[in-house]
């Protein structure tokens, strides 16, 4: 065991008292020192011990006070309590893992990384179950630290798994769309811009090919960037629009337009929810810049300290098929979705 060394500062002190103060009288053998000559050393060695190590610190509690000695107590005195530290952190600043989205997904978007399970109809072919496995993640911010309207520049990474099942067919594997990127945002709490790399690729399921050997392949695969800006109108309304352009491309062309608005919750709202929708078009260049129409509507619950959404609705689909293996055939969809957004 190693013994901390002793400070010089106690033992200086206690030298320069002894300088410094009224000399003691001495007093002759067998007698003792008056109180009154002793007193003004001690005080002058009090004093200087006291200027040196400083007033050593109270241990009295906030809850031993009375309640009239805590109104009229300084707040220096009071200290600051545990809850109230994080109302005191820096305006802006470096945040690691942030929680909230600078620019948030498009709620009508039918290939953003989300979480989200539907039974979609679709007339003269199937019922299906659509869902999404995924997710976008704040990586890290330089700006604030509020989840709700977020300010400043972010990194984001998503990653999802689109897999569409067909219900009466034993729920067999129809087709899976893979999706992963790295959107770059800033931006303020009216105002947000994105540029993202992404890349997708489709993949038809093994029953489906087996049940359908002569059904045509078209596995899609796009490495693409993309330049998007939202606009909030209102503090629920916010309009969008992106274009993308793929320097890699495999069955399909490199130019693509997204646009659309959401009206959503942007605060937290509680149990009892409050009501959204969404308007999306998703155009293409292999389809001679047609593609889809999206449009949703239903109810919306957005988390207090995350900002995370959860929606359930209704879902309205016409265009090119959301499944990229299945891309040239059209689809009208009529779904009832459960979606939820980081």
């Amino acid at each position: 065991m190693r013994f901390a060394k002793p400070t010089r500062s106690p033992v200086v002190a206690l030298w320069l008292a002894l300088i410094a103060g009224p000399f003691w009288p001495v007093a002759a053998a067998g007698t003792e020192p008056s109180d009154g000559a002793i007193a003004p050393a001690v005080e002058s060695f009090g004093s200087l011990i006291e200027g040196e190590l400083g007033t050593p610190p109270s241990f009295e509690s906030r809850s031993s006070l009375p309640l009239i000695a805590l109104q009229s107590a300084a707040e220096s005195e009071l200290g600051v309590p545990l809850y109230e530290q994080d109302l005191q952190r820096p305006e802006i600043g470096f945040f690691l893992l942030p929680q909230g989205l600078i620019y948030r997904s498009y709620l009508g978007g039918p290939k953003e990384s989300r979480m989200a399970a539907g039974i979609v109809n679709i007339p003269d072919d199937s019922t299906l179950w659509d869902a999404t496995i995924g997710g976008r993640l704040g990586m890290f911010r330089i700006g604030n630290s509020d989840p709700i309207r977020p300010r400043g520049f972010q990194v984001d990474v998503e990653a999802a798994a689109m897999v569409r099942l067909d219900i009466p067919e034993d729920v067999d594997v129809r087709g899976t769309d893979y999706r992963v990127g790295v959107p770059v945002t800033w931006g303020n709490e009216f105002s947000q811009w994105k540029f993202a790399y992404y890349h997708m690729s489709s993949h038809l399921g093994d029953e489906y090919w087996e049940d359908h050997l002569g059904f045509p392949l078209f596995r899609q695969a796009r490495d693409a960037l993309v330049l998007g800006h939202s606009l909030y109108l209102t503090d629920s309304l916010r309009l969008y629009a992106e274009v993308g352009w793929a320097f890699y491309c495999v069955a399909s062309e490199p130019w693509e337009v997204q646009f659309g608005l959401d009206y959503a919750p942007r605060v937290a709202t509680g149990l009892r929810g409050a009501p959204f929708f969404a308007i999306n078009g998703y155009l293409r260049e292999e389809l001679d810049f047609g593609g889809g129409l999206n449009v949703q509507a239903g109810w919306a619950w957005r988390a207090d300290a995350t900002a995370h959404l959860m929606r359930l609705g209704f879902q309205y689909y016409n265009g090119a098929s959301t499944q990229y293996a299945f891309l040239p055939f059209h689809e009208t969809q009529y779904g009832l979705v459960l979606w939820y957004d980081f």
